[in-house]
């Protein structure tokens, strides 16, 4: 099976992905924000510029639907109480949020959402159908700028503790970069990101000094210098890459079976940037890696367990599925 045909199948009517599979129990036949953002660079790397069009329309008419909810946090930001942010995942037909008490603030799908809609425009793709969807951009710039996203703790990409997270201000200040040709953003917003940034680099938080997380500021952001994406590299690759996988970070519990669970999708990733950074040598390395870690069908499945053969339900992984799709077509 094609990764184009996996992905797609993926992709529900109104444009929206599931994270996984639609068929499975996990909760993954869910729509995450930025599950979408990435799933959608899939359809980036083949030109499909039709399933990507639908997914950013389906993501601004959810953005459009709760946007009451979001110009109350900017006229009201406090107090900065869980359930107050933008959520992180939706019903992919109704667009209704799921309001489960979980790790919902997740300021890196905000600015994921503003750096794309940026790069596509810049890119000559029409995301922006009229003044309604500038309007939505220019709220969720105001949105950050409300809860003061470069020391604000949210629960980063994996969902879990609250703290300041490198990850998600990179994501902030390059989504914010992205839309200044197209919306109002004070400089002072991005200047005080990219100091946050700085002083929090190399580690992804307080609590760990090196993330898988920490990749999404090589790529797609581009947000760092060379010098910090090498240490950024050097630490994913020493303390992190193994036989099937990447781990997500040092003492991962997330389907821990004697040892940390690895992401197919860590491959992928890497084998994108040493694309881009022109290291055909790592390239080849990490794609065949990831190529050797799908299941008969062509799927790359979330995540093997520790040192095992034995892979997750959560079966074929949109992310991982995407990025592979980059790593193979550019």
């Amino acid at each position: 099976m094609t990764k184009m045909t996996i992905l797609k199948s993926l992709q529900y009517p109104s444009g929206l992905f599931a994270a996984a599979s639609k068929a499975v129990n996990t909760g993954y036949n869910k729509a995450w924000l930025r599950d979408n953002i990435y799933a959608s660079l899939g359809f980036e790397a083949v030109q499909n510029e039709e399933g990507l069009k639908r997914t950013y329309h389906a993501l601004l008419d959810v953005l459009k639907k709760h946007e009451y909810k979001i110009a109350w946090m900017v006229k009201q930001p406090l107090p900065k109480l869980s359930w107050r942010y933008i959520h992180a995942r939706y019903d992919p037909v109704t667009f209704d949020e799921f309001v489960e008490d979980w790790g919902n603030k997740q300021n890196d799908a905000v600015g994921a959402i503003l750096f794309k809609i940026g790069d596509l425009t810049m890119k000559g793709v029409e995301i922006l159908r009229d003044d309604h969807d500038v309007r939505i951009v220019q709220l969720l710039v105001n949105y950050l700028a409300a809860i003061e996203y470069w020391h604000d703790a949210d629960n980063g990409m994996w969902e879990e503790n609250e703290e300041v997270h490198a990850s998600s201000i990179g994501a902030c200040v390059a989504g914010l970069m992205a839309v200044k040709d197209i919306v109002e953003v004070p400089e002072w917003l991005i200047e005080m990101g990219r100091t946050a940034l700085n002083a929090l680099l190399p580690r992804e938080s307080k609590t760990k000094f090196v993330d898988m997380a920490l990749l999404s500021l090589v790529y797609p952001y581009n947000i760092v210098t060379p010098a910090q994406r090498n240490e950024i590299l050097n630490s994913v690759e020493l303390f992190l890459v193994r036989e099937r996988g990447v781990c997500r970070y040092i003492g991962d519990k997330y389907y821990n079976n004697s040892g940390e669970a690895e992401w197919t999708m860590g491959f992928a990733w890497l084998g994108v940037i040493y694309r881009m950074l022109d290291n055909k040598q790592k390239y080849r390395h990490y794609l065949e890696k990831a190529r050797s870690v799908q299941t008969r069908d062509g799927a790359l499945p979330e995540l093997y367990f520790a040192r095992s053969e034995r892979f997750n339900e959560n079966t074929p992984l949109a992310w991982a599925t995407a990025l592979m799709m980059v790593a193979e077509n550019g």
